[in-house]
Formats: C-alpha cells, structure tokens, sequence
C-alpha cells in the first residue's frame, strides 16, 4: 500500500473528481458514509458532539453529524468559523444540516464565529473532531486551539476524522504539540498519513483505522510517493519455494559472528532464528567461552570457536559461506573492533550488522560505504543516533536514514513500531506488524538471524527486510496471543517462527 504525502493526497482527489467523474461534494457523502459506518460501530450506543472546522474536514464532519442524527442518534454539532468563510463543500453540507433543525431529528447546531464557550457535555458522550484535515501547514492559535484544548480536557472518546486536528501530515518539526487533538482513535481516509506513523504522535493519532473510500486506483497506481506499508499480502510472495530434490546446500551457508563473555543468550537467539528461518547450513564463530553452551543449546549449528577466551579476537575467510551476520552480544572490545572491520574489508557476500558492530561502526563511518552489495543494516534508535547524529523528531530521523540508505548503497532496518525498511534508492516501508511486547532484550537478536538467513538464501536486499521484518512481527503477535505483551520474552518469538513461515 503506497503512503502520499498531502500534495499527492490533493491530486488524487482532484483526478478522481475528473476522471471518474464524481462532484467533489458527492465524494465527500461518500467519506462522510464510510466515517459513519466506522463511527457508529465503534460507538454503537450514546451521543455525539462534532467539533467542524470551515474547510474540506469540517464539511466531513457536518455529513457525519447528518447521518448520525438520520440514524437516530443524538448530535450537538459546533461549527468553528471565526472568520465565517466556509469551503464550498463545507457550506453545502452546513445548509443540509440546518434544513434538518425542524425535522423530528435530536440535532442542535451551534455555530462559534468569535471566542469559544466551552460546553457542557453529558458523560458518555463521543467527540468528533473535524476542525483541520492533513493539509494543515501551520499550527493550530486561537479560537481553533481553545476548542482542541477543550476536547483534550474532556474525559470522553475522541474520533479524528482523517487525521488529529492540529498535526500536519508530514513534518511537525515546528508544531505546537499542545495545540493538536490526542485522538482515542482516528478513521484516516483510503491511506494513513505519514505522521501517524511516528511514535511521537502516537499519543495524538491513538490507533487508527484505514476506511477505502474508493478514490482512483489509477491515479494511486500514477502518483509516485517514497513510502509504503507492507502487509501480508504484499510479501508472502517473496518466500523462496523448496524444489523437491533440493538439498541443505541450497538453502544458504550463513556464517554468524556473536557472542561474548556473559552474552551467550544472543548469538543462542539468533542461531535458534536462523536455524527456524530455514537455513541450510549454519556456522556459528563465538568466544571459546560460549562455545559449550551454543553446542548443548543448538545442536544443529556447528561452531567454529574464536582462539580468544573471552571475545571474538578475528573472524574466518568468509568465501565458503553466503551471507554473514554480525553484532548480536558482540561486545566492543579493541580486538573485536579489529576484527570487524578485517571483516568488512575482506567480505564478498552480503551482510547483517546489528547491536554492537554498529556501534562499533559508529566510530568508523566510513566503512558503511564499505560493506559488501546489498548489506544490511538494522539500528535502533539509539544505536542510529550513535551512527547519524541527533535530530529532533522521526520525520527527522526518517529523512536521515533515507540519505544514509542512499548514500552508502545500504538497505537500512530502522527498528522501531512500524520498522521502516529502506532501500539503497531512499524508498521506506513501514511494517505492520509486531506489538510492544517486543521491545524485550534479545528481539532484535532474533530478527537478526532471520534477515541473514534470507540473504543466505539469495534474496536481494530490500525483499529480504521487508519479508523478515515482517514474519519476526507476525511471530511476535502470535506469541503475544499465547503470553501477553507483558510476559513475551524473545524466545516466544522464535518459538512462533515455524506457525508463521507455515501461515506464509
């Protein structure tokens, strides 16, 4: 599913009004149909109070507030219009609403054109908030910002229709955070915005839900955008068949450099990944000191020992194998530093860097240019900043792993709620899958030995991410299922790859 920014949202909108063809007014009854639905589902009982803004989203809101009174529910609906100009659509619907008022419809319109005051409203009752869609380009003052403060300060559910009023659809780098609505849920239209997506306006957008409302396929197919959602249906064509008289060497020989003294557990939880992901053959380089336990633990795995006690001190020729993964449990000891980047400058086959190596690389920007075609690499945030400096917010540092990702030839797995997988040409795709649960030690060791056993495999770079990225979130949440978020450790999700691979 492509993601547009608001520009492009506009021109879909526009094309579709002209080639369907369809009267924009007969377009917004259409979103307003579809809200209605959503709404009155979620809020099967109680009343309503629509807060409506004097463009496109306010006209939304209007249509929403007639149906809902057509319904049999009860509306109060409050029209903020300070300078009392209205968008075509916006008055349309605004007339439509007033020729209800003498009908037998529990239906009261209120219409605010100076300062706001603030309402009684019963308990019980649902919000709708319609003040500004995602085309906002400056903060939310005035009589606007008295009515989002009043809805945040209120104790019932807010429903944003598209987006929270007051967040701008991609970058809030400048935005006034008081001054935007903190949505229970929002019902974003045919495509979730950018900014929904980042976690620092999650306590703005809570969840949100994805109404079709039929805009042109053709002109979504046409607009060309950098961002993407990946679903299920959008991998499980990715997955490389078994051919019947295949043997183990065709399924990749993957060699994982890991481990260190008192972090056995990692390179444990990314051999036992890979090892679920359907490797053929793996080969794992510990310290001596873990290698007892890589033996007892994971019996399928050979071991191929570092001379060195306590650390890894140097790393084999790796021509024998077909990708290399590196970092989980590392550890950044001098010898260790040495070693990795002997490795960097001696491999030929793709590469997984994770946890310490990146670190490692932090101080050794240069060699990212360096790893071998179609690497990867898969920071968290703080191991990112470590590698591109701070920034202010995830648009920021979305925009920064994009130039990373272009820059170095690099596919870049910025970890994360909704994981953005970004290739060597700058393009992102956010993943749907996964829970909180799984911000737990050892997840990302897991995820790990699931990407280099894709690459082993022979995928290319960015289906590899985005195939593995994925099926560790899906195991995640059926792990979840079993444990709940509070009791999943990594090892559930290991454990739920083989349902997963098979669901796939």
């Amino acid at each position: 599913m492509k993601i547009f920014p608001t520009a492009s949202i506009k021109r879909i909108d526009a094309y579709t009004i002209e080639h369907e063809p369809i009267p924009s007014l007969l377009l917004m009854e259409r979103a307003a149909a579809a809200l209605t639905r959503a709404i009155a589902e979620d809020a099967p009982q109680g009343s309503f109070a629509v807060f409506a803004g004097p463009g496109n989203n306010g006209g939304d809101a209007l249509a929403v507030a007639r149906m809902l009174a057509v319904a049999g529910r009860t509306v109060d609906v409050w029209l903020v219009a300070s300078d009392g100009r209205l968008s075509p659509d916006c008055a349309a619907n605004l007339q439509s609403l007033k020729a209800m008022q003498n009908g037998n419809f529990a239906l009261a319109l209120h219409i605010v054109d100076s300062g706001f005051n603030a309402p009684q409203v019963a308990e019980g009752t649902t919000l709708i908030d319609g003040l500004f869609g995602s085309g906002l380009t400056r903060p939310v003052t005035g009589v606007f910002a008295d009515v989002i403060h009043f809805m945040n300060g209120c104790n019932g559910r807010v429903f944003a229709i598209d987006i929270p009023s007051g967040l701008m659809g991609e970058d809030n780098s400048n935005n006034l955070s008081d001054n935007i609505v903190r949505a229970t849920k929002s019902f974003t239209l045919q495509f979730p915005k950018l900014s929904m997506l980042f976690a620092e306006n999650s306590c703005f957008v809570g969840s949100f839900e994805v109404l079709d409302i039929s805009l042109s396929r053709e002109a979504m197919e046409k607009e060309p955008t950098p961002y993407f959602l990946t679903r299920k249906c959008d991998i499980a064509h990715l997955l490389p068949v078994r051919e019947k008289h295949s043997h183990k060497g065709d399924f990749g020989r993957l060699l994982l450099v890991a481990g260190s003294e008192g972090m056995a557990g990692a390179s444990v939880l990314a051999a036992r990944a890979a090892l679920r992901s359907g490797v053929g053959l793996l080969t794992v380089r510990p310290p001596r000191c873990n290698n007892d336990i890589l033996q007892r633990t994971v019996p399928e795995a050979m071991t191929l020992p570092d001379a060195c006690e306590t650390h890894i001190s140097s790393v084999p020729p790796c021509d024998k194998y077909t990708a290399v993964a590196v970092g989980p449990g590392l550890g950044q000891h001098p010898d260790t530093e040495t070693a990795l980047l002997a490795l960097i400058k001696g491999c030929t086959v793709p590469m997984v860097v994770d946890a310490d190596a990146l670190n490692i690389l932090s101080r050794h920007k240069e060699y990212l240019s360096r790893l071998p075609q179609g690497s990867i690499i898969t920071p968290h945030i703080g191991e990112f900043t470590r590698l591109a400096g701070t920034c202010r917010n995830s648009y920021e540092r979305l925009q920064q792993a994009m130039a990373m990702a272009r820059e170095n030839n690099l596919c870049v797995v910025l970890k994360g709620a909704y994981t953005a997988v970004i290739t060597p040409q700058g393009c992102c795709h956010f993943n749907t899958s996964g829970n909180p649960g799984m911000a737990t030690g050892g997840s990302g060791d897991v995820l790990t030995g699931v990407l280099a056993v894709l690459l082993a495999r022979g995928l290319p770079a960015v289906d590899a991410a985005r195939l593995g990225v994925y099926i560790h979130g899906a195991a995640g949440d059926l792990a979840c299922a079993g444990v709940g978020e509070t009791a999943l450790i990594a090892s559930d999700i290991v454990d739920a790859l083989p349902e997963c691979w098979k669901n796939l």
